[in-house]
């Protein structure tokens, strides 16, 4: 495996990952261990650069001039990227709100 498959599959695997850790902060925030939660999502946080680093490289390559073949895999691949990055906003969302929750009751 080479090439465009390469990079999608480092992008899926790599925004898969942050998405997980995401949710895992969120669960870690409804069971009130915040420090664990925020440890998540820095954890996920990484994890989505280097997801999003492969998938700007693509970005660059093409303003260069390289064209880069639109696959389904690729599409994917965006796809993930833009999920992970919606449950990364959402997860300190939730985490911030938990917290002002627990310091209600």
């Amino acid at each position: 495996m080479d090439g465009i498959e390469l990079v999608c599959f480092e992008i899926i695997s790599n925004v898969g990952l942050a998405r997980s850790l995401f949710i895992e902060a969120i669960q870690s925030a409804k069971e009130g261990d915040f420090d664990q939660a925020y440890k998540l999502i820095e954890q996920g946080n990484e994890a989505f650069v280097k997801g999003h680093h492969s998938h700007v490289n693509l970005i660059q390559n093409e303003a260069k001039g390289e064209k880069t073949e639109i696959v389904l895999l690729l599409l994917h691949a965006e796809d993930q990227l833009m999920s992970a990055e919606a449950f990364g906003i959402l997860a300190n969302e939730f985490v911030d709100l938990y917290k002002k929750i627990e310091s209600k009751v």
